[in-house]
């Protein structure tokens, strides 16, 4: 059946079918052709039961607070913050990148809408301070990376509804791998300027930083709405998102004035046609699960790999490289929603805490949607950028060394994730 199903997978993605039809066309034929005594209707509910969760609702309601700041001023205040505080150092306009990123993956939680938001504004600035166009994309692409681990990560909130894992527990836990990757990226930036001679910019004066962080104070309230009240326990993942798409409106429609009510049917409807995207192949994914789960073939997969008697470490270092291989051809949430069911029964059976196996997950995840050859992030600067495929992936190597550096350190040291959800546990 295992086989069965795969072949057809990859047939109908050869021929250029969305993922949702080869995931619902194989579990289909696995219901009528290998589950027999089973009734097909099961499918309809195991995919109605795959989009039940309540906590799901808080991807179209971050989704919908990203496209609105996205069209908004909140990403070029969160810029222009930054830039008057290390623009003037060495490498200061790509540290400045990355550290926008994460500032606005703690609005987003979007890869993809990071290199919308910050790409676009700053790869001409990084090109004119001297900034080679591979680096400067390589650096755009790879430091949205970070949106992923630094919270609110969709990601996140489907590998904590697929595996039952808390959601609160793995936003907490993300914060800590995202700032050691920006500090990496900063570590790099710097002396690749420094290499190649890139001019510094001018010091800003304080009362510039300090007009410059009255213009931010507002779009800096997003991470403090949402880490703070997550962290503090005002707000459960779901409410969060929900406060901050109102705090969007009041932000871009009646404070900055950069959005008019009109505008807003355009933004709803492109948030909703990605969240109908994401919810079909997460209804279909589950569907998909069930059968797998059902055919008991993640446990044969765990008898036949002799997994069962390893050693926590390299059981977290193979579901690491399962992830990444995975997400290099294929988009990362379908990943998530055919490789979490099979392999959370090895992570209990490992003994493993299923938070620092979420955040390996997603920080596989992220690096494998910037890895050529199908990075979902490459696709996105190539239409945003308007670059060829090589161009796009040219400076991408060092990048993706540096994240699996930092994959390499949260296996060693898993305190860099679980430090901070110990602490607020206590």
């Amino acid at each position: 059946m295992t086989t069965a199903m795969l072949s057809i997978m990859l047939v109908l993605l050869l021929a250029g079918f969305p993922m949702m039809m080869p995931l619902l066309v194989a579990t289909l034929v696995a219901f009528l052709f290998f589950l027999d005594p089973i009734p097909p209707t099961i499918i309809i509910q195991q995919m109605i039961g795959g989009v039940k969760p309540s906590s799901l609702v808080a991807i179209p309601m971050f989704m919908l607070a990203a496209d609105i700041i996205t069209r908004g001023h909140s990403a070029n205040r969160l810029l222009d913050l930054v830039m008057h505080f290390i623009g003037h150092v060495r490498g200061g306009l790509a540290i400045t990148v990355a550290a926008t990123c994460t500032l606005f993956g703690a609005v987003s939680g979007s890869t993809q809408a990071t290199v919308v938001a910050v790409g676009g504004p700053m790869r001409p600035k990084l090109l004119k301070a001297g900034y080679s166009d591979s680096f400067t994309m390589a650096l755009i692409i790879n430091a949205s990376d970070i949106a992923f681990l630094i919270p609110p990560s969709i990601g996140m909130i489907v590998y904590g509804v697929l595996s039952g894992t808390s959601i609160t527990e793995l936003f907490i836990a993300g914060i800590g791998p995202g700032l050691l990757i920006l500090l990496m990226f900063s570590a790099y930036s710097y002396f690749y300027a420094k290499r190649h001679n890139i001019p510094v910019g001018e010091k800003a004066t304080w009362i510039e930083r300090f007009h410059a962080m009255r213009k931010a104070v507002w779009p800096l309230g997003f991470p403090i709405i949402i880490v703070g009240g997550i962290y503090g326990g005002v707000f459960s993942p779901t409410e969060a998102a929900s406060v901050c798409v109102a705090y969007a409106l009041i932000l871009e429609w009646l404070i900055f004035r950069s959005i008019k009510l009109k505008d807003l049917k355009d933004i709803a409807l492109s948030t909703g046609v990605v969240t109908a995207v994401v919810f079909i192949l997460i209804a279909a994914g589950a569907a998909f699960s069930w059968v797998i789960s059902f055919a008991q073939v993640p446990q044969a997969l765990l008898s036949a790999l002799s997994f069962t008697q390893s050693s926590p470490e390299l059981v977290l270092v193979t579901i690491a490289v399962i992830f990444f291989v995975g997400c290099m051809f294929v988009d990362p949430i379908v990943v998530m929603l055919i490789l979490v069911p099979i392999l959370m029964p090895l992570v209990k059976a490992s003994g493993l805490d299923p938070v620092l196996v979420g955040i390996m997950i997603t920080l596989q995840v992220a690096i494998g949607s910037a890895t050529p050859p199908f990075g979902c992030d490459i696709f996105t600067a190539i239409a945003i950028f308007r670059r060829p495929y090589i161009d796009v992936i040219k400076g991408t190597p060092v990048f993706i060394l540096i994240l699996l550096f930092a994959s390499v350190c949260l296996v060693l040291v898993p305190d860099i994730a679980l430090f901070l959800r110990d602490v607020s546990q206590n």
